[in-house]
């Protein structure tokens, strides 16, 4: 019973158990200390891996393009759309090769828009060439660079603003 009263508080009126104010303010204060650490830390580790997903998109549809110009033999796609799947599943078209995933014929993937551009230097109607950007759609918060590729693989990258084929490629 003397055991049971000495971890008891005398508080002039009555006799309390619990923490006091003190106490929980310091335990408070190393949660948000903690967690001012943790946060940061957080939101780069989400930034790096969008611009790696972003990456990966990049090769995805560089080598999408080269198996769809390869099997087709009408040069590059038109759109990111003809790379993806058919509706419902259907077979593989020119028009829906089912390259790449639904989600990235749309050009919409892991915080990045993907910009395609196909290039018909001779205007044969074959596209012999194309451009690709992959840009944060809110830079700083889900990416902090812009990336492009086009039909070399070679992806570059840069900070300020949509990156261009004399920015330098990506380490």
């Amino acid at each position: 019973m003397n055991a049971q009263k000495t971890r008891l508080r005398r508080t002039g009126w009555t006799t309390q158990a619990g923490f006091s104010l003190i106490e929980l303010l310091i335990v408070v204060a190393i949660i948000l200390i903690i967690a001012a650490i943790a946060i940061p830390n957080f939101l780069r580790s989400r930034i790096a891996a969008n611009e790696s997903a972003a990456v990966a998109s990049c090769r995805n549809i560089v080598t999408a393009q080269v198996v769809y110009s390869s099997t087709y033999g009408i040069g590059y796609s038109d759109t990111l759309a003809e790379l993806g799947p058919a509706p419902g599943g259907g077979p593989a078209t020119a028009s829906n090769a089912g390259l790449i995933d639904d989600v990235l014929a749309d050009g919409l993937k892991h915080g990045y828009k993907f910009f395609y551009a196909p290039v018909d230097n001779n205007g044969d109607g074959i596209n012999e060439a194309f451009t690709l950007n992959a840009e944060p759609l809110n830079p700083g918060f889900t990416g902090e660079r812009y990336f492009f590729t086009d039909q070399s693989g070679v992806i570059r990258a840069r900070r300020t603003g949509p990156a261009e084929a004399s920015d330098p490629p990506i380490g």
